[in-house]
């Protein structure tokens, strides 16, 4: 019999994206247009980034295997096991913005945490009560009966199939025609608010007047052969534009230690081109910026059989097809930096540092073959193996016969100015109004994207309905909950992020950022750090919020057709076994049981003391050096003084929240609004959010965050004639600093604060 296993991950304050496995053995302007009268049931159509807080609470714990999220996942039949790749398409990003609430942070007394990937930790499943105004009180589980009631999965198939009849990026007619169809939607529900909020962004699109080409030339740059790709629709949005011509290299995954290696060997890489293939943990933007990095011209990206399923008989990607991706290495508008896309302001000319300038096309695995099979030069290593047929895998530079080939490519992509529109949709909380529960989806794609915005949408608006049909049923929310379908996902995240720069000062002044934890909420996860392309990944670097990104995946293996041509709903439905709405729904239920938890409990179920060990783990990393660092008169003392103050700090909080009545507001409030503060106050604020607007310590990008650190710090033994002792005091004292600010946030009033050196 089928087992799954229920985990949550690692709940330390570690934003994550959260992958449930099933396997065999386990199991800007803003333009508000004020609310209609919600009077029917609407459309559904988004793919489901849910930003969401938690609380949690402590009491009525329901016994192991009785876990209501648990035994949704338990009872799912046996052909439902397909849902964990199929749904890796859905992408539930689940994510708390900076007015939100939302860390994820379960951990007890913090024994479970850890850092390593893929960690499992126990979830529980409290039950609590929901206070209505009329004095009644509905119980965590009467509202859970209550979802399951209203959620139906009738229209998720219509909605998927509606979202993904045609490409629809932002700006486009068809684009805009989804975006007034959701909006209208929203208005039909018992919504108390419906809005939308414009920003006017700078997109790359393919040329009209000139195609990307590749071409195969000789020691005299003629046409040998035109390799091109066959869509003028498969391109790197944000790539740099022009030619580029050299030799070839293969760099694997195209990753930081993929390019020392090829360095290590002596490999003369300054102006060849790089042959990188999708994967290995890394996405386009960083492999690209890798590449100009190491002092390459251009970066060409192929999907692999060894990564990508490539059999069409077995619904796999064709040999011909490619993969696209945009290429910013950031996230948002990056012609406007730190700052909302908003058209009455006048911006200094400026762009983002991640823009790349080298040239970078996605490629099919047939033209990686035609040209990986005339490269020569050193044996690749055997673990960057891939399955490309008729490839000796070779590092390069050279061609075989005859010598003076090489490979010239042209990138030809044209920056545009283009309206986005976020949807909006809101129920207010009752107690807590000023408090959110986001749940979001990217609306927007630049193929059909039955899997990457049609799942999501219909998820969302579904989720939308049965909310709505709860509040007329007797629901009041604690929280409010608001539906957002975001725009220009596709590009880097820029409809969500420019509307989390806009409006962060604001959030920030009415301290409306509570952050608990997907404790109880949710049922056995693994929790990864984020990565770079992850829609939540802003929210949290950026902005100071905790973020998830939920994927349901079958055993590792990939859906092939996200971000190409082949992503419809047919080939959806398809790997599926035409199980789409019921496979919806159960994730639906999943989310919407996430997200009553999340409206529900009264004290934010974070443990502030989770970030401790990420802390003490770089603290250990400083003593291992304390030798070489006192031989330059460094100390790194007051960073052990700032962990301690956090510690004390954060285990003080955590006393008093378990000996206080949870039932006194104003005392709750203050807790969580102490709570809330630990993630923004780990944003540096001594570094530029134009310059670097990823400002978060440990999970932002930048030499102000402890991986740029500890980095720098390896110098010391590794190419000591490197190190940067000024450099790294600044380091030591930003970190220093940004930590004892959130000890000293956690410790509340300030005579609290214990502030002795």
């Amino acid at each position: 019999m089928e087992k799954v296993q229920s985990l949550l991950t690692r709940a330390s304050h570690h934003p994550s994206h959260v992958r449930c496995s099933i396997n065999r053995h386990r199991g800007g302007r803003e333009s508000r247009d004020e609310e209609g009268d919600g009077d029917g049931d609407g459309d559904r159509t988004t793919r489901v980034e849910v930003n969401f807080f938690q609380p949690g609470s402590e009491e009525d714990l329901e016994p192991g295997p009785t876990n209501d999220i648990t035994s949704l996942v338990l009872h799912l039949p046996r052909e439902h096991k397909k849902v964990v790749l199929y749904l890796s398409l859905i992408s539930l990003l689940i994510f708390t913005t900076a007015f939100l609430l939302g860390y994820v942070a379960f951990r007890g007394s913090c024994h479970h945490c850890g850092d390593l990937d893929g960690e499992l930790v126990p979830v529980d499943d409290t039950a609590g009560s929901e206070h209505t105004p009329t004095g009644g009180v509905a119980y965590l589980g009467e509202l859970r009966d209550m979802l399951r009631k209203y959620l139906k999965e009738e229209k998720i198939e219509s909605t998927v199939r509606r979202v993904s009849r045609a490409t629809h990026p932002p700006g486009s007619m068809e684009g805009n025609e989804l975006a007034s169809e959701i909006l209208h939607n929203f208005r039909r529900l018992r919504m108390d608010h419906t809005w939308t909020d414009s920003h006017y962004a700078t997109l790359q699109f393919p040329s009209r007047s000139q195609r990307n080409f590749l071409w195969i030339v000789d020691g005299q740059g003629e046409v040998l052969e035109d390799i091109s790709p066959e869509s003028p629709l498969d391109y790197c949005a944000y790539s740099g534009t022009g030619t580029a011509t050299g030799g070839v290299v293969y760099v694997n995954y195209g990753r930081k230690e993929d390019f020392d290696l090829l360095v290590s060997r002596g490999l003369p890489l300054e102006g060849a081109l790089a042959v990188a293939r999708i994967g290995g943990g890394v996405s386009f933007a960083e492999k690209v910026w890798h590449a100009q990095q190491a002092g390459l011209g251009g970066v060409l990206i192929y999907p692999d059989p060894a990564d990508v399923p490539q059999d069409p008989r077995r619904l796999g990607l064709f040999h011909n097809a490619s993969i696209s991706e945009h290429v910013h290495l950031g996230s948002g508008d990056p012609f406007t930096p730190g700052f909302p896309s908003f058209n009455h302001t006048q911006f200094p000319p400026t762009q983002s540092s991640g823009l790349p300038l080298i040239p970078a096309q996605p490629i099919s695995a047939n033209i990686a073959s035609k040209i990986l099979s005339q490269v020569t030069g050193t044996d690749c290593p055997r673990a960057w193996h891939g399955r490309l047929p008729y490839v000796r895998c070779a590092l390069g530079l050279g061609f075989s016969v005859p010598k003076g080939r090489r490979v010239k490519m042209g990138v030809y992509n044209s920056m545009t100015p283009v309206l986005l529109n976020n949807i909006f949709a809101s129920i207010e909380g009752k107690i807590e109004p000023d408090h959110y529960i986001i749940m979001g989806a990217q609306r927007d794609s630049w193929d059909p994207g039955a899997a990457k915005a049609g799942v999501g949408t219909a998820l969302l608006l579904e989720l939308a309905r049965t909310f709505s049909s709860m509040v007329d049923n007797g629901f009041y929310p604690r929280r409010s909950l608001l539906f957002v379908s975001w725009d220009a996902g596709d590009f880097g995240n820029v409809g969500a992020t420019e509307w989390l720069e806009g409006y962060l000062s604001m959030l920030n002044a009415l301290h409306l950022s509570e952050k608990p934890v997907l404790q109880s909420a949710s049922p056995c996860v693994r929790v990864k750090p984020l990565y770079l392309n992850s829609g939540a990944y802003s929210f949290t670097a950026f902005g100071g919020v905790p973020a998830m990104e939920l994927r349901f995946s079958e055993e590792r293996r990939p859906y092939p057709f996200v971000n190409t041509q082949l992503d419809t709903a047919q080939r959806l439905q398809e790997m599926l076994q035409g199980r789409l709405g019921a496979l919806g729904r159960s994730v639906a239920e999943l989310v919407g049981l996430m997200v009553l938890r999340l409206a529900h409990d009264h004290i934010l179920a974070l443990d502030v003391t989770c970030y401790s060990g990420s802390v003490l783990h770089f603290s250990s990393q400083l003593k291992k050096y304390s030798d070489e660092l006192q031989a330059r008169g460094l100390s790194p003392q007051w960073v052990f003084s700032a962990r301690g103050d956090y510690n004390r700090a954060a285990e003080t909080l955590r006393e008093a929240i378990l000996n206080s009545d949870i039932q006194d507001e104003r005392l709750t409030r203050l807790y969580n609004t102490r709570i809330m503060r630990v993630e923004y106050y780990f944003l540096s604020q001594y570094v530029s959010t134009v310059e670097t607007p990823f400002r978060h310590v440990l999970h932002g990008r930048g030499d102000h965050t402890v991986g740029a650190l500890t980095e720098h710090l390896s110098l010391l033994r590794s190419n000591s004639s490197r190190f940067d002792e000024a450099r790294f005091r600044r380091q030591l004292a930003l970190l220093t600093w940004t930590l004892q600010g959130a000890a000293n946030a956690l410790s509340g009033d300030v005579w609290n604060i214990d502030n002795t050196f």
